[in-house]
């Protein structure tokens, strides 16, 4: 460290510095000055007063004791440092040492281990196939056993017949079909060909010998009933033995009725099986082969003869059958199983003589409309349950059914041609009757909705959404067709629109609209709706967002698209309707505009005024064609029609106003309304002002004048009512202020005039 330094202060007594490292010692040589440390020092202890200068030999022991505390310190940490550092190189080498001892044991281990895997490789190597012939052997013991269990069970089945022990037989065999679904993911199959056919050899001879008893009970209790059954017939003379034997035997049946995942497993319970055998039999003898009852052209023969047999033999299930099954809990129904059993008959016939039609279309549609009836006989009279398959599926498969949907297609365009072509086509058949002619629908109209409406009740039933929808836009395609025809109908019939052929065409445009209209609130159509947008694409194809959000929130409706056509032609066909009667109406209108008010009597003279004569032309014209039309359109169009006309007449008229509104003009439509002035309303609203006293005339017209001055700038009177407050008071609503001016500036009746 560097010395004490001792500076001069005040040419006297000698002052001890602070010690200064070198850079404090370099900044005093070459810059002449103290660090600021030193001088702040200086002022801290010292300040500005001599006599404090007693202090220096206090401050220079302090500082000296402080630089031996600071050298001590710095020898400590000096010498302590090398210390610590080779404590830890000491360390680290031991560790070294110790993980080269650990790799060197693990390096030993490991060919130990290595050396040992290798001497008992021989070892594992006897002991796999050790356990490998084990599990061959165990496998042949399994196999063995399944061997001996079938042997067995045969052996116990047939001591079981020998005794007659039927119940113990039926138990064996059912143990064998056990024992067969237990093998069926085995892979033995050997094993399983040679168990199925055990089993199946002593099912067959177990079904054949109860069957045969079955048969003969039933023989005796006079089954099958090929007629209606007598309740005259006496029965049997061992009716009770004969009951007693059918619940042994029908109990053993069902007990042995092999698993469904057999493929031996007949599709109706055992004992059911074998009482259709004997019908069976007989349609198989009438309706195949060369017999004359087998008759492509005669489907409802044979479909005919399955359905009396079901109504013929129910009785027989119900009463002796049913209570036999509820006392085994099998959860049968008697006379369903009778009638699945025989539509199993109808469907083989069907599928096998459907594709053989396809190209007679009058045969195959005999063929559909049989199917249909047999289908609704089937649901309704026999009460053939809904989730069961019926008939229909036969005609859903894709060649029949395109098949089908081409020949309706094609019948329902010559019906369309036929009628339209028909001698009362435009005529309505109820036009007779008041009651029963509400709208007035011609008979090519009704007849086409008829037609539609049997459309729908052939597909309503089918068991496929898929299907139904495909009908419907059929009918969609029919409808629009239609449309299109009685287009160019009217457009022929357009230069005498009020002639009473057009009138019938827009009778029947507004008749299909409605009924189409009440068809997308009916259930089977909504339902029908919600599979569509369930289906989507695979039917109606690309629907936009819109769309198909409106048909899924039932806003929409699959009928929508036509019912805007229909609409879009029905206003068309109403606005050719109404121009035709304005046409003649301006034509009888004109001597009658002609006619000033100067010219007509006084207001004291009206009560002997009676119709203008100019006016008389016009009013007979819209009597006559009121009444003609009244009777040619149906109610609905008549409201839109008369409406409209007064709309029509309302401006016509107010453009040249003149008299005989309220005492004519309104008592024409007062027969299709109780206040036809309110259809008059400009009308209505100009003759109230023409009408007005002197004294209520002379005020409005002083209001309006007023009115008029304060727009010019004038100042207003704030107690003077407005123009359109007065006019409401007199009943005005629609008609301007200065319209009202122009109708006052006409007034023949002034003071002074």
């Amino acid at each position: 460290m560097a010395a004490p330094i001792t500076e001069q202060v005040n040419g006297g007594d000698a002052v001890p510095s602070p010690v200064m490292s070198d850079t404090d010692s370099d900044s005093v040589s070459e810059n002449g000055t103290l660090p600021e440390y030193v001088v702040e020092l200086v002022e801290t202890e010292f300040g500005g007063d001599l006599k404090s200068l007693k202090k220096v030999s206090e401050l220079l022991e302090k500082l000296t004791e402080e630089n031996k505390l600071l050298e001590e310190q710095v020898l400590t940490v000096s010498s302590a440092v090398p210390l610590r550092v080779s404590s830890a190189l000491s360390e680290a080498e031991h560790c070294r040492q110790d993980v080269e001892a650990l790799l060197q044991r693990e390096r030993m281990l490991s060919n130990t281990l290595q050396q040992h895997l290798q001497g008992a490789q021989s070892w594992a190597d006897g002991l796999s196939q050790t356990l490998g012939q084990l599990d061959t052997v165990e496998r042949h013991m399994k196999y063995l056993q399944v061997l001996a269990r079938i042997e067995e069970l045969s052996d116990s089945i047939q001591q079981f017949l020998m005794t007659s022990s039927v119940w113990e037989a039926v138990g064996a065999v059912s143990s064998m079909a056990s024992l067969d679904l237990g093998l069926q993911e085995s892979g033995c199959s050997h094993l399983q060909a040679f168990l199925r056919e055990t089993l199946c050899f002593w099912h067959k001879i177990l079904k054949d010998r109860l069957a045969s008893d079955l048969e003969e009970v039933l023989t005796q209790l006079h089954w099958p009933f090929l007629s209606p059954p007598v309740s005259s017939l006496s029965p049997p003379a061992n009716a009770q033995e004969l009951h007693s034997q059918l619940e042994l035997l029908v109990p053993q049946l069902l007990a042995l009725q092999l698993p469904a995942g057999l493929p031996q497993a007949p599709p109706l319970s055992l004992p059911i099986q074998i009482m259709i055998l004997p019908l069976s039999k007989r349609f198989r003898y009438h309706f195949t082969g060369n017999r004359q009852t087998n008759c492509l052209n005669k489907p409802e023969w044979y479909l005919t003869q399955v359905l009396m047999w079901m109504g013929n033999n129910s009785k027989f299930m119900e009463e002796k059958i049913q209570p036999i099954l509820d006392k085994t809990d099998a959860k049968i129904n008697a006379r369903v199983e009778l009638c699945r059993g025989l539509l199993s008959l109808a469907q083989e016939k069907l599928a096998h003589d459907a594709p053989r039609l396809l190209y007679d279309d009058a045969l195959f549609c005999h063929l559909v409309d049989e199917v249909l009836q047999f289908e609704r006989e089937l649901r309704t009279t026999h009460a053939y349950p809904s989730m069961l398959p019926g008939a229909l599926h036969i005609l859903l498969e894709e060649a029949v059914f395109q098949k089908w949907l081409s020949v309706e297609r094609k019948m329902a365009v010559e019906k369309v041609d036929a009628m339209l072509s028909a001698e009362g086509a435009w005529s309505s058949q109820y036009r007779d009757i008041s009651d029963m002619d509400e709208l007035k629908a011609p008979d090519c109209a009704e007849t086409f909705m008829t037609l539609l409406l049997v459309i729908t009740d052939r597909y309503r039933s089918l068991p496929c959404s898929r299907a139904q929808l495909s009908f419907l836009a059929l009918q969609r395609e029919l409808v629009d067709d239609f449309r299109i025809r009685l287009t160019q109908v009217m457009k022929e019939e357009s230069r005498s629109p009020i002639g009473a052929k057009y009138c019938a065409i827009l009778n029947a445009v507004n008749y299909i609209s409605t009924v189409l209209s009440d068809w997308a609130d009916n259930v089977f159509f909504l339902q029908l709706q919600q599979a569509a947008v369930s289906l989507g694409e695979e039917v109606w194809g690309p629907l936009g967002a819109t769309e198909a959000g409106r048909l899924a929130s039932l806003e929409g409706s699959l009928f929508e698209g036509l019912l805007g056509l229909l609409e879009r032609l029905r206003g068309d066909m109403l606005g050719r309707l109404l121009e035709a009667v304005m046409r003649e109406v301006r034509e009888k209108v004109q001597p009658y505009g002609r006619d000033r008010w100067l010219s007509l009597p006084s207001q004291t003279d009206q009560a002997t005024m009676s119709l203008s004569s100019s006016a008389c032309p016009m009013m007979l014209c819209l009597r006559d064609r009121l009444l003609q039309l009244q009777q040619l359109l149906c109610l609905p169009l008549f409201q839109s029609f008369w409406q409209g006309l007064a709309e029509r007449l309302d401006q016509l008229l107010y453009q040249d106003l003149q008299f005989d509104m309220a005492r004519n003009l309104f008592p024409l439509f007062g027969h299709y309304c109780k206040r036809p002035e309110n259809f008059f309303k400009h009308v209505k609203e100009a003759c109230i002002i023409l009408s007005l006293n002197v004294g209520s005339a002379l005020l409005l017209r002083d209001v309006l004048q007023q009115a008029e001055e304060e727009e010019e700038g004038l100042p207003a009177d704030p107690q003077r009512p407005s123009p359109e407050s007065t006019l409401n008071e007199l009943g005005v609503y629609r008609l301007a202020p200065c319209d009202v001016q122009i109708l006052l500036s006409l007034r023949a009746s002034w003071p002074g005039q």
